[in-house]
């Protein structure tokens, strides 16, 4: 069943109007027809089984059968990553969606090579966001992540933002698997972490000023193995691991 994007604001009603470029994919490129029923998502945890009424136009209109509650995943995980060159930042943001992030915060690194002049930070943002819907609507997630403008580490920092665990992946001697965190964090709490954030540096790394600045926050040195990853590598490897430890059944019995 084909799926599409609505904010929340405009899944109110029990007649719903995909806007233009949703419209534009739904009619020249899946050729959906009258009759023809579709799963729309709002990003926020819902998702509605809809008839479609006109599939003409510039915007398709739909109505709703159906209103379904997805809850969040368990523990909300947010990226921190340095902004990568080229295409493998939409990679990222992709794979991200795809792998049940809640939040995304890109960070300008001294080392990040795609640095984004403040004029441009919402169009990449923008651009970003549609990348991340796209993913949402071909996994078939109801949450769609948040994304961030780009900020300097000590930026984010500077918010103080508390979570559960923080960790950074790094070549540092002292980093650790990052099961060996969450299962202290467990022994320690009796309860799984809810709130996560990974930070994750660009090719090259994070310099030594900003690791030790991440590390003095609060965030423990995670190991990705014995080979060096690139930094999208690297973001996915990270999401992936904390996925399956945090999914692994012993939350069950915890």
């Amino acid at each position: 069943m084909h799926r599409f994007y609505l904010p929340p604001a405009d899944c109110r009603d029990t007649t719903l109007l995909l806007p233009e470029r949703e419209s534009h994919h739904a009619v020249d490129v899946l050729r959906v027809r009258r009759g023809e029923r579709v799963n729309v998502l709002n990003g926020a945890g819902e998702e509605f089984l809809a008839e479609v009424l006109e599939p003409a136009g510039k915007q398709v209109r739909l109505r709703v059968l159906q209103r379904n509650s997805s809850p969040p995943l368990p523990c909300q995980l947010t990226l921190a990553q340095a902004i990568t060159k080229g295409k493998s930042m939409d990679t990222i943001v992709q794979k991200a969606a795809e792998l049940g992030a809640a939040r995304l915060v890109p960070i300008q690194s001294e080392r990040t090579v795609a640095q984004t002049e403040a004029e441009r930070a919402s169009a990449k943002v923008e651009k970003w966001q549609a990348i991340a819907i796209d993913a949402i609507k071909q996994c078939g997630s109801a949450w769609l992540p948040r994304l961030d403008q780009p900020i300097k580490p000590q930026g984010f920092l500077a918010g103080g933002e508390k979570f559960d665990l923080s960790l950074i992946a790094t070549l540092q001697s002292d980093a650790r698997h990052p099961r060996e965190y969450i299962e202290s964090f467990l022994d320690e709490k009796r309860r799984l972490p809810n709130s996560i954030c990974v930070w994750v540096g660009p090719e090259g790394d994070f310099t030594p000023a900003e690791i030790n600045a991440v590390r003095s926050s609060g965030a423990l040195p995670i190991s990705l193995g014995q080979l060096v990853l690139r930094s999208e590598t690297a973001a996915i490897y990270c999401l992936a691991v904390l996925n399956y430890e945090l999914q692994y059944p012993r939350a069950k019995a915890a």
